[in-house]
């Protein structure tokens, strides 16, 4: 059965590439590999790929030279489904997927700075990696005044394009804050680090076109595989 939480595989495909890209992994100039060798590599389609180099030739990050291959082209800004996230592998970059633990309908915890105009909230808590690995444990509150119900079948990987798609919800701006914490009590085992462990948090408030706090979360992550990379151009 396939993943309905799951962004298309060319999408996939492209963020990968323009994290690799933002992380110096793939750096400009640089020659890809032939498109059948790639295809192969990544395990998809030659068709699939040249949709995902497609979406980056549209960005101008890559340019695509008849009979010489396709070459990088780094440029900052880029427009990206994960533009917000700011967790990449301790070698840089990596593909964010989300494995959902739960959604519910609460009254909004005490400890987050304001967001919102409703007493509840919707609770969204995910278990994210990054190129299969286990690397933040998510706790994202949406203020409940925009959907009275979440449908869990509709949520995608990345929750700013379902807010987009579902909600007509634009993240125009997002501020975090790192500090120490420990994990808590309901992180799955596969996260990597104990209930009640020291972890790095961040804490996150979106703000949506209006200036409008829409979202908070808390975000442990695990250190030992990945890092908060903030850049600055």
């Amino acid at each position: 059965m396939s993943d309905t939480h799951a962004l298309p595989k060319y999408v996939q495909i492209s963020e990968l590439l323009i994290r690799d890209i933002q992380a110096g992994r793939l750096v400009d100039g640089e020659r890809l590999p032939p498109e059948r060798e790639m295809a192969a590599r990544l395990g998809i389609s030659v068709g699939t790929l040249r949709k995902s180099l497609n979406e980056l030739t549209a960005q101008g990050m890559l340019e695509r030279v008849q009979g010489s291959g396709n070459y990088i082209r780094a440029k900052p800004g880029t427009q990206s489904v994960y533009a917000f996230f700011r967790v990449e592998l301790i070698d840089g970059g990596g593909l964010p997927t989300a494995e959902l633990l739960s959604v519910d309908r609460l009254i909004k915890p005490d400890g987050f700075p304001r967001f919102g105009t409703m007493p509840e909230g919707h609770r969204i808590r995910r278990l994210r990696r990054l190129n299969g690995v286990p690397a933040v444990l998510e706790e994202i509150w949406l203020d409940g005044g925009y959907v009275d119900r979440i449908d869990t079948v509709a949520l995608r990987e990345s929750l700013y394009l379902y807010y987009r798609e579902a909600l007509g919800l634009w993240i125009t701006k997002a501020v975090d804050r790192l500090d120490l914490d420990t994990v808590p009590d309901w992180a799955p085992a596969s996260f990597g680090v104990a209930s009640g462990q020291p972890c790095m948090r961040a804490t996150r408030v979106s703000y949506g076109p209006e200036g409008e706090a829409a979202e908070a979360s808390w975000n442990w992550i695990n250190t030992d595989v990945a890092r908060y990379v903030a850049r600055i151009t």
